[in-house]
């Protein structure tokens, strides 16, 4: 779990004027505003994205479908992303993916997984930095923020609201 600080570093840590780091900071700030499990973050279309409305339409476990909302950073930052760096990448590859690496293919799992971790080596983090800490303290600074566990729930795309009260001891336990 990372507190805000860590945080703030974290999405702080890739350049803002180079095109792989302006999509970096894109992808990380999706992770942690949005919730988003790293198979989430891949698989989005830059049609699951209105930008208007803040809204992601994310194809979850089990094909279940939910809706993100985009905080306004995270929002800032994917029009930065597909202003500017997109149509950098973009080819006939895989045209309708949002997150594109630089030959124009979809980003991988992998590949996500080791650009969170070497940011959060970059930053002075825990060397154990990984896209699912971000979801885990994305949920839980909403509950600490006062967020009702089923709204989290909904957010994080739970069938069940068990699986979400382990964020409620951990906000139990860092709060003593």
């Amino acid at each position: 779990l990372l507190d805000y600080p860590s945080i703030q570093k974290l999405l702080d840590a890739p350049s803002r004027v180079t095109l792989i780091g302006a999509r970096d900071r894109s992808i990380l700030e999706c992770l942690y505003a949005v919730g988003l499990r790293v198979s989430e973050l891949v698989g989005l279309n830059v049609n699951d994205v209105d930008l208007t409305a803040r809204n992601v339409w994310i194809r979850g476990k089990g094909d279940q479908e939910r809706l993100g909302i985009l905080g306004r950073p995270a929002r800032d930052s994917l029009i930065r992303y597909l202003e500017f760096v997109r149509p950098k990448y973009k080819n006939s590859r895989d045209a309708g993916a949002l997150f594109l690496n630089r030959y124009g293919g979809r980003l991988t799992q992998r590949s996500v997984q080791k650009l969170v971790h070497r940011y959060g080596e970059e930053c002075g983090l825990d060397s154990r930095v990984h896209p699912h800490i971000l979801r885990h303290s994305f949920a839980t600074h909403m509950l600490d923020g006062g967020a009702d566990l089923r709204e989290v729930q909904e957010l994080l795309g739970h069938s069940t609201p068990v699986t979400t009260e382990i964020y409620t001891h951990v906000t139990k336990v860092n709060s003593l």
